[in-house]
């Protein structure tokens, strides 16, 4: 699905109450607003920066909620886990398929349509290994804003 394909929010969130009723999941109220949260933002947020963003309208809730919260959100599709980072996963309420860019400076993760990727079949060794049920990328590297910082401060230590 290209970027201008996606879902908007309100289809985001309407896709979601349905898929917690398929499953027959309860819609609380806690799910919906950490759902709301991730599907409202597209910056790939950790369970912790979900928490604190959630927390200011909800302050009574856990972190250890939100985390499990996640965590069933990603065990039922709704939600992606983003391995782009050693030691803290984020999040993506997009579940369509797409892939990854990865600064590896200021942490930002951003999403790109790869299609080549997307059509690409795995290796056939594979096949001895088990079955292949996704695929994903991860590209590392510097995003222009770092980018020019790198390059401006350079130019200063001259």
């Amino acid at each position: 699905m290209q970027a201008d394909q996606r879902l908007s929010f309100q289809d985001k969130v309407r896709a979601f109450e349905g898929l917690c009723r398929k499953a027959g999941l309860k819609l609380t109220h806690q799910r919906l607003e950490i759902y709301r949260e991730l599907a409202s933002t597209y910056d790939h947020p950790s369970a912790d920066d979900v928490y604190k963003r959630v927390q200011e309208r909800m302050p009574t809730i856990s972190m250890d909620t939100v985390y499990r919260t996640l965590l069933t959100f990603e065990h039922f599709g709704v939600a992606a886990r983003v391995n782009a980072f050693d030691g803290q996963a984020r999040f993506d309420a997009d579940v369509s398929p797409h892939q990854h860019l990865a600064c590896i400076r200021c942490k930002s993760i951003e999403d790109f349509d790869w299609e080549a990727f997307e059509q690409m079949k795995p290796p056939a060794k594979t096949k001895k290994w088990g079955e292949v049920k996704s695929k994903h990328a991860v590209i590392k590297g510097m995003c222009k804003k770092c980018l020019k910082k790198s390059a401006r401060n350079q130019v200063e230590a001259v």
